[in-house]
């Protein structure tokens, strides 16, 4: 009997696939939540991964959207999946979504763990047997940061209507513990809150060989040494786009590691094609480097910069006072509002009281009128017959030679971004224009 050639995934009958698997002209495993494979092994973490997606609707409908696979049908997961016809690779993971019985979609995973990063070649290949299957999505999962998932840590050509994504560990664990929050997409199945929380157990573990971001690019600590030499940078040379590189995983990190405390998902400045080339420009030109998190219900958003040459980092929020009154109330409103923050966390506002400058937004000026907290009163001399039209509450902070440290320069950041939040962030309100109401002529009184 003559065997069917393996030509396609993706429009392929189930039960053609299942003997395909049987003639051994598809090798796959089940995904299995407890895998008999050695803890740290990346196969291992590929079934847990997948078992979990498999168990969990809230996660899975979480990371079927993010990739843009159906929720329609019904999937399967398998991991070690080959095709000798094809290509001699074994590829880490599998899903695939049958509808009626046909496969409508498919999706290819490779994963990481520990050190290990993408491997560009082996990426290259996987892409080649997905095209070769009709398959048009390719998953990478590793301890790499990356701005955005439909960035790559490596550079590899993507094959029309190929889609590639990357996730790193700590973003797919801070989306499991958001399921665990009392909040909107909480899991509502008892058993299955219990099922994460087990494969959370192990992704947690360092044993599991995950990890979040450690450590900056090593052009990190070399920007940030020419910069304090005065060397002259130019766009050309590579430290600079692995700072710049290094930045974005770092704003990738604190977004995730709020989210996890807040249990609201913080989302850091969306980045394009062109974002690398502009903040190189940047740093070249003012020798710093921008960012902003966006925070659901918070006051304002984030906005964070990197001060390469005085080695400080500048973290702000933007209030607006009560714009129905005049300057001077406006100040003492926003005294009151650091007033209550003090109340509210004592120990952690005396951390932060000397650092904060309070800037004054003042309608038709070029520049912010700066104050430090301490000289707040000063600020009603300097603003009379001016219009405050918003204040920005700044925390700066000096690193010192922390800053172009690749391991000390993250652990600072993040302790600020944190102290900030729960210090200044969460405590503060911005003055909302009262709600019109209807006004009554006289003759509508006296009909009354």
């Amino acid at each position: 009997m003559i065997q069917k050639k393996l030509t396609k995934l993706v429009g392929l009958k189930k039960a053609d696939f299942d003997l395909f698997v049987h003639r051994g002209q598809i090798k796959v495993q089940q995904a299995k939540l407890i895998p008999t494979l050695k803890t740290g092994d990346e196969m291992a973490l590929t079934s847990i991964f997948l078992a979990t997606i498999r168990l969990v609707k809230e996660y899975r409908d979480g990371i079927f959207k993010s990739i843009k696979l159906s929720r329609a049908g019904r999937a399967y997961y398998y991991t070690e999946a080959s095709f000798p016809d094809i290509s001699k690779s074994r590829i880490d993971g599998l899903i695939i979504v049958v509808i009626k019985g046909v496969i409508s979609e498919a999706v290819f995973f490779e994963m990481k763990n520990k050190n290990n990063g993408i491997d560009k070649n082996q990426i290259e290949d996987y892409l080649s047997i997905a095209k070769s299957l009709k398959i048009d999505t390719l998953v990478t999962i590793s301890n790499e940061f990356v701005a955005d998932s439909s960035h790559s840590p490596v550079s590899v050509k993507v094959p029309k209507n190929i889609s590639l994504y990357h996730f790193s560990w700590t973003y797919l664990i801070t989306k499991a513990r958001l399921l665990l929050f009392d909040n909107e997409t909480q899991i509502e199945d008892d058993d299955q809150v219990e099922i994460i929380k087990e494969a959370l157990h192990y992704f947690e573990s360092p044993l599991s060989g995950i990890s979040g971001y450690i450590q900056m690019k090593a052009g990190w600590k070399e920007l940030a040494e020419s910069i304090r030499a005065q060397k002259n940078l130019k766009q050309s040379d590579s430290y600079i786009e692995e700072a710049v590189l290094s930045w974005y995983e770092e704003e990738k990190d604190m977004a995730l590691l709020l989210s996890r405390k807040l249990g609201v998902l913080v989302k850091s400045s969306a980045k394009n094609k062109d974002s690398v080339k502009k903040d190189i420009k940047k740093v070249i030109k003012d020798n710093c480097l921008n960012s902003e998190l966006f925070i659901k219900n918070a006051v304002s958003d984030i906005k964070i910069m990197a001060e390469f040459e005085r080695r400080i980092v500048a973290m702000s929020i933007k209030l607006t006072p009560p714009l129905n009154k005049g300057s001077k109330a406006r100040i003492t409103w926003v005294g009151k509002q650091l007033e209550n923050c003090k109340k509210k966390n004592e120990s952690i506002f005396a951390v932060l009281e000397k650092e904060i400058i309070i800037e004054a937004d003042i309608k038709y000026a070029q520049a912010n009128i700066k104050v430090k907290l301490s000289e707040l009163d000063q600020l009603i001399e300097v603003t009379k017959d001016k219009e405050i039209q918003a204040f920005k509450i700044t925390l700066n902070r000096s690193f010192g030679a922390g800053f172009a440290s690749v391991k000390k320069f993250i652990v600072l950041i993040e302790k600020m971004v944190l102290e900030y939040y729960e210090g200044v962030v969460q405590h503060t309100n911005s003055w909302s224009k009262p709600t019109p109401k209807i006004h009554k002529t006289e003759l509508e009184l006296i009909n009354e």
